[in-house]
């Protein structure tokens, strides 16, 4: 990786896997500058996972309607964006747990909806609303 402040090349001085998120963090040190910074390395989840529609096709998991859907469901809570990101990171680890590597679109919505009922039963009525 190119340091994000001259561009040169960078060292990991400190790295550790963070296994219920499923990325890596890192801590970078310029080999030219010596400026220090965190990097989050997750896995690309368009170019991994597929969404497997009814029809046969495949589709690029997006996890940014993911998050919308996830989003509107929490939308009454106090703190709605990080309860939204937190749960999201949740039930995209729990779709990996498997090993396919195409999903259904029910998996992701049973999935959602079992994580939801376990964090707050209004937003699980409301996604199951839309959703079911």
């Amino acid at each position: 990786m190119v340091c994000i402040y001259c561009g040169s090349h960078t060292r990991v001085a400190n790295s550790r896997p963070q296994k219920r998120l499923r990325q890596t963090w890192r801590r970078r040190i310029c080999t030219k500058c010596g400026a220090v910074f965190t990097t989050n390395e997750v896995i690309d989840l368009s170019t991994s996972v597929a969404v497997r529609k009814a029809d046969g096709r495949l589709s690029p998991f997006d996890r940014d309607i993911l998050f919308m859907s996830v989003y509107k469901a929490v939308g009454h809570r106090e703190h709605p964006i990080s309860d939204a990101a937190a749960l999201t990171s949740t039930i995209t680890s729990k779709l990996l747990d498997g090993t396919e590597a195409a999903v259904k679109p029910q998996d992701i919505a049973q999935t959602t909806l079992d994580v939801l009922k376990h964090f707050d039963k209004a937003a699980a009525v409301q996604y199951a609303a839309y959703h079911q």
